[in-house]
């Protein structure tokens, strides 16, 4: 096995791979109990892997499932053992890789949306300048006095970004996102 320490990048050891890194959307489904998230996110951090967003909720109330959905960034290799190493968690009942059925069913890349609010502070003729921004962006207030607006946007996560980066220089002051929220398109069930 060729590993190496990435340095700063990394604490970990991490096997070396000449294949390009992907970005995948994974639907776990688990009981929903106390300390199911704390054992699928240990699996992450105890091989180095990172996650890039992260949402969960009950979905099945009756059956008391949730959905863990985690988007990760790695090579096809590791995706696919991320995968297999999940479905031996004793509480996860499926683990479906969005992308990966998406090209199976020869489809889109999953449908993948994102909520944030987003504070901005601005007086004077900047407001109005915020004001326009946000509605290019499609962004709502929902919050504001005369020095401050929250606005909510929702979306995919690149729109989220490119709000944000047009906010920062006209007075952004905080941001809370909620994490990437997906399915696949069509009738197919997961």
């Amino acid at each position: 096995m060729n590993t190496k320490n990435s340095g700063l990048d990394s604490a970990y050891l991490i096997e070396s791979d000449n294949n390009p890194t992907e970005i995948h959307t994974l639907s776990v489904l688990v009981d929903n109990e106390p300390g199911v998230l704390a054992r699928v996110i240990g699996l992450f951090s105890g091989r180095g892997y990172n996650i890039e967003s992260l949402t969960v909720s009950e979905t099945e109330a009756e059956q008391h499932l949730s959905r863990i959905t985690i988007v990760t960034c790695s090579t096809p290799h590791i995706i696919t053992q991320i995968r297999h190493q999940l479905k031996r968690i004793v509480p996860v009942h499926e683990v479906i890789d969005l992308h990966m059925y998406a090209r199976e069913l020869k489809q889109d890349v999953p449908i993948e949306r994102e909520l944030a609010l987003v504070k901005v502070i601005a007086e004077g003729a900047l407001r109005i300048e915020v004001l326009h921004m946000a509605e290019a962006f499609h962004a709502r207030v929902v919050d504001a006095t005369i020095n401050h607006f929250v606005f909510e946007i929702t979306g995919k996560s690149s729109k989220l970004k490119k709000f944000i980066a047009v906010m920062r220089p006209l007075g952004l002051a905080e941001i809370c996102r909620t994490g990437v929220a997906a399915m696949n398109r069509g009738a197919n069930e997961i």
